[in-house]
Order: structure tokens, then C-alpha cells, then sequence
């Protein structure tokens, strides 16, 4: 890997972060194989999907559309989750219909840096990029937090197995104190000496970089190799974040309100600790969420490239963010990342996951 594309790389997801989507599943033994009806029926005038929330992802319009008979039906389920993945074979997007057993459900949250949020890990100046690169673009990304995930978060948490967050490194004894881990619990005393450890730690750090250049030397050569060889679109090196920015413990952003039974995983300690932890606790079903859906929600340690094979992994399209460069506003990108993804994993939307209430209460399904 040159240089320049592992500093690309370092500016939303750490070079050990996309390390781990190497990394090989064990597969479980098979299970007594059944058919299952994939049986087509046309859609007749279907509405925009992902329309809840078009300043984060612009609704997908695609008018092709069929419903299939349900794929998971659990006994038991509590959770209605309506599901959506495209073929071009089938040429269109095909619906299909859930019943999930909370007990055997995880919510997983990829990256929710706390970043330029008031905890003290601040995008470096006059230059630095982190998470989206810009003070910006994080300030939208946190306002989507709050908007999105936070009340996904609250409204399922004491409906499934539990809720996990990703974030970059190890598991260091600042975050050991505030996050549960797959290792240990927390109490409340020691999150309060923790967060203070946090502050302290974040708030000494010098979060000043170089400036960008003023001259561009030129050889001899094609005169755009030089020039993005000097001045690239993407360098998170310590050139303009500064030495030591990236060894911060970075938190799970303040916009997002952690219970204290809500665990965090980091990345660097690979995926096969977090699908341990999840197979140990009987999950076999992940509704994902999370940042940057083109990059860290695919293939870091919590991505859905490795939990697709162990687990059933819905991605909540309207609880994700795609990187935007060159945009103001997320929807476009993140709509052609989610469609992207559609081929080969089911997409759900915030206001398709919900309660099913048990036989016999009024309003029952």
C-alpha cells in the first residue's frame, strides 16, 4: 500500500480497521436444508424508499419493484422488519417481509465517532481531516445521529440482545472505564472517572497541524503528478493533524446516549471477538447503522462484509451516512451506497422495523 493511499485511508477508517475485514469466519455447521418460495409478485404503484430523511439519503425511486414471500419468521418474534434487497437479474428491487425474536438480535452502530462534539478530540487546524473532513460535514453527521440513530437506539434497546458500537484501536483504560466491553461491565462511579480521564487526556492535546503549501515545486514531468503528489485530496497524516492525533481514545459521539450496558468493540481486536461475543449470546440476526456506509460500514471489523457471513445483517439505510466529498449534503452518496450494497444484503428503513405486539393484545398483527 503507498503512502499516499494509506493516508487516504487513515482519514475515516484506520489501517487496522480495514485490516480486520480479512479476516476468515468460521462457519457454523449446517442446518437441515429447506426450500424457500422465491416467488415474485409486482408492486403496483410503490412508494419512494428511504424517504423519511432526504436531507441524509436521497428516497430511491426505482418504480421495479416485487414483494417475496418472508424469508425469517421466528417463533416467538417480536420485531416486524420489512426488507429490501435489488437484483438486476430480477430487474428490480424485491421486498421481503420479517418476524425477528429480539433475544436473538443485535444492533450494531459502525464508527460513531465523538468528534468536534464538545469531548475534546477536535479536527486539527487549519487543515486536519477526520471522520468527514471537514467541521462541517461532522456537525451534519451528528445532527443525523440525533435525528436517526439515537431514537432507534432508545426505541429497541430493551427490545433486542443488545447494542454494540464500533470504534478505531484497542480497548485502552480511559474507554475501559466508560464502555463495557466484550471482556467486562462498567459501573456508574467508574464511567464518571473515566469521562474526566477523557477530558483531560483529549483537552492537552495540540490539535494544530501544518498549513497547506504555499508552492507547489514542479519537475519536468506530466505537471498533475507532481501536483497531487504534494497536495493529495485526503492526507490525515501527522503533516496537518499533527503526531498523535490518531493514539487518541477516541468516544462514541455525544449525540448518541450510551447505557451503560451498551457494549463497544474496537476494531484492531479483530472480528472474531465480536462474532464470539455475538454467537455466545445466541444472536443470529444484526440490524446495522453506523458511518461512513461506503467505506467503514462495509469493511472494518463490525462492516457487513464479515457480518454477513455468520449472521442475517439488514442495514438501516436511513441510520447511515456515505462520505460526501465535493457535496454539501450526504443524500445523493449515500443513496448510490446503499443501493450499492442492495446487491448482496438486505436494506431496511428506521420506520420498517417495528413491534409486533403478542396474540391476543388489541391491534395485534
Amino acid at each position: 500500500m503507498s503512502t499516499l493511499r494509506s493516508q487516504s485511508v487513515l482519514g475515516l477508517c484506520l489501517i487496522a480497521c480495514l485490516m480486520s475485514s480479512a479476516q476468515t469466519s468460521v462457519a457454523d455447521d449446517a442446518p437441515a436444508q429447506h426450500d424457500y418460495p422465491n416467488q415474485l409478485k409486482p408492486i403496483e404503484d410503490p412508494r419512494p424508499l428511504l424517504a423519511d430523511h432526504p436531507e441524509f439519503v436521497h428516497p430511491i425511486t426505482e418504480t421495479a419493484r416485487f414483494e417475496a414471500p418472508p424469508l425469517i419468521a421466528d417463533e416467538s418474534a417480536n420485531i416486524a422488519l420489512r426488507a429490501w434487497r435489488f437484483s438486476y437479474n430480477a430487474r428490480g428491487i424485491i421486498e421481503v417481509p420479517n418476524q425477528l425474536l429480539g433475544e436473538q438480535t443485535a444492533i450494531v452502530v459502525v464508527h460513531p465517532w465523538g468528534i468536534d462534539d464538545g469531548q475534546g478530540w477536535n479536527s486539527p487546524e487549519p487543515a486536519g481531516v477526520a471522520f468527514q473532513c471537514t467541521p462541517e460535514k461532522n456537525r451534519i453527521v451528528r445532527k443525523h445521529a440525533a435525528t436517526v440513530i439515537d431514537p432507534l437506539l432508545k426505541k429497541w434497546r430493551d427490545q433486542v440482545n443488545c447494542v454494540v458500537y464500533s470504534l478505531p484501536g484497542k480497548e485502552d483504560p480511559i474507554r475501559k472505564k466508560i464502555y463495557r466491553s466484550v471482556r467486562a461491565q462498567t459501573t456508574t462511579a467508574q464511567r464518571a472517572i473515566g469521562q474526566r480521564e477523557l477530558k483531560d487526556k483529549l483537552h492537552t492535546f495540540q490539535y494544530e497541524g501544518q498549513p497547506l503549501p504555499a508552492a507547489i515545486p514542479l519537475s519536468s514531468r506530466p505537471a498533475a503528478i507532481d501536483y497531487f503528489a504534494a497536495f493529495p485530496g485526503l492526507d490525515s497524516g501527522a503533516k496537518y493533524n499533527n503526531e498523535g492525533f490518531w493514539e487518541q481514545p477516541i468516544p462514541v459521539m455525544k449525540d448518541i446516549d450510551v447505557a451503560i450496558d451498551d457494549v463497544v468493540i474496537y476494531d484492531a481486536e479483530g472480528y472474531k471477538l465480536l462474532r464470539e461475543f455475538l454467537k455466545q449470546r445466541a444472536v443470529r440476526h444484526v440490524i446495522l447503522a453506523g458511518y461512513n456506509t461506503d467505506m467503514c460500514v462495509c469493511s472494518t471489523t463490525a462492516g457487513y462484509e464479515n457480518l454477513r457471513r455468520d449472521f442475517d445483517v439488514f442495514l438501516v439505510g436511513d441510520a447511515t451516512i456515505a462520505t460526501f466529498p465535493a457535496n454539501p449534503t450526504p443524500a445523493y452518496a449515500t443513496n448510490a451506497a446503499v443501493s450499492y450494497a442492495a446487491l448482496n444484503l438486505f436494506i431496511t428503513q428506521a420506520s420498517w422495523i417495528r413491534p409486533i405486539e403478542p396474540a391476543g393484545v388489541a391491534g395485534a398483527e
